[in-house]
């Protein structure tokens, strides 16, 4: 998404779903009855990290006209000058996020920043009485997701997850299907993260100050002090283990879709492998990595980072249901069923109708309806399409799939105890010490 949608847009996508009858699912609007107290007045807004993504949902949000942004806040002065002029110029700014979360005239905050400071500005939220849209993944670990997902409740937050395919009226629809059987039994799901970063990735530098504008001690927060460098900050970071992953940026929103569409709350095993094979840049991460997720319930679901081949996986779409009746392809813009023929000793005809459902969608669309979901829930008090609890599990995948892959081993999963049964050596991974002052709370 790299720009505005325009309304008229976003009204056809949502007379497309009222169409094919998902209206009511995909995109819930209530009155503002709905909440006596503040019934005819605006929503306020605070928003923390305002590059890249940050932007992208001040565009969603300003979709709609019940809402009003109060406050912004990046480590980055140029950056949040940059979203202040966006805004209108009449909002308050900071560089540290406590100042923001302090203001008593601001309902909800909606927090962009990278992976490794979401739990804190979370659980500091929702102390302060906010309700909270956050970013995918959810947390860095799965001690801060499950931490999270208390605050939000001793509090009684709505705090919504950034995996808008949740708010998509066609994966709705989808989902719905995929659980009820239409497919036959779902054995196998994949779904891949694609990008030719051959040869130099993203690059190499050297540690240097940092610049002016930016707070680069803020910015590192919770993890170790060290110099800064180019291509970590603002976006490169994705591709350093300590700030976030590649399994959790892109493979968090295919396996919250898979764990939807199939039904399932948790692996029980996980076995991840990969590394460095020929990007020549300073990630820390792998540039090739693949990943098996098994499920008691007798399926089960992959997912492959390839940063060194950029080809298409599928004929269509972005994920894979393979069922024993018919195989989906599917996206964010429509999907497609290819009947399964039955193989040896079985009969060969068609198992289902060949299907191509469309549905007019975008990322900018889908994040807009999500928006207008978290915030119908702030007013009616229900939980969001993608709240806390889901987000959590869905973020949970991929963090024990990098501790699979750290150990180069096969770890089973207890999904009740969110613990390793089998390696202690990884239960010491589903956390780490703070750097200070910064603490958990």
């Amino acid at each position: 998404m790299t720009s505005r949608i325009d309304r008229r847009t976003f009204t056809k996508s949502s007379a497309a779903a009222a169409a094919l009858g998902w209206t009511a699912a995909a995109v819930p609007r209530v009155s503002r009855a709905a909440d006596p107290l503040r019934a005819n007045e605006k929503i306020r807004l605070g928003f923390i990290g305002v590059a890249n993504r940050g932007v992208q949902l001040m565009d969603a949000f300003m979709e709609h006209d019940d809402m009003q942004i109060v406050a912004l806040c990046d480590v980055d002065q140029q950056i949040v000058g940059a979203a202040k002029e966006k805004a209108g110029g009449q909002v308050a700014t900071y560089t540290d996020f406590r100042r923001l979360i302090d203001r008593d005239d601001i309902d909800a905050v909606v927090i962009a920043t990278p992976d490794h400071w979401h739990a804190i500005q979370t659980i500091n939220a929702c102390d302060a009485g906010k309700d909270v849209y956050v970013e995918k993944p959810l947390s860095m670990t799965v001690v801060e997701g499950r931490r999270m997902v208390q605050a939000a409740e001793r509090n009684k937050r709505v705090v919504q997850v950034g995996t808008h395919r949740r708010s998509s009226p066609l994966y709705q629809r989808l989902a719905e299907r995929a659980r009820q059987g239409d497919f036959g039994k779902i054995c196998v799901s994949t779904a891949y993260r694609l990008s030719n970063m051959v040869p130099r990735g993203i690059g190499r530098a050297t540690p240097t100050a940092p610049p002016a504008h930016l707070d680069w001690d803020m910015w590192l927060g919770p993890r170790p002090a060290r110099p800064f460098q180019e291509n970590i900050a603002p976006y490169r970071f994705r591709w350093w283990d300590l700030y976030s992953s590649q399994m959790a940026n892109w493979g968090v929103h295919f396996l919250d879709a898979i764990r939807w569409c199939t039904d399932e709350l948790a692996p029980s095993a996980v076995t991840a492998v990969g590394g460095r094979y020929a990007v020549d840049d300073d990630r820390t991460i792998p540039d090739t990595a693949v990943v098996t997720f098994e499920f008691d319930s007798g399926r089960l679901a992959l997912f492959g980072q390839y940063e060194t081949s950029g080809n298409r996986a599928f004929p269509f779409g972005e994920i894979e249901f393979r069922g024993t009746d018919g195989t989906v392809y599917a996206s964010e813009r429509g999907f497609r069923v290819v009947p399964e023929r039955g193989g040896q000793f079985q009969d060969r005809e068609p198992r289902v109708k060949p299907e191509a459902v469309d549905h007019p969608s975008n990322n900018a669309m889908l994040t807009a309806m999500h928006a207008r979901n978290f915030l119908d829930c702030m007013r009616t008090r229900e939980a969001p399409h993608a709240d806390i609890e889901t987000g959590h599990r869905s973020t949970t995948f991929a963090l024990i799939a990098n501790i699979s892959l750290q150990l180069g081993r096969r770890l089973q999963w207890d999904a009740a105890e969110e613990r390793f049964p089998d390696c202690e050596e990884a239960n010491q991974l589903l956390h780490y010490e703070y750097r200070a002052p910064w603490k958990l709370g």
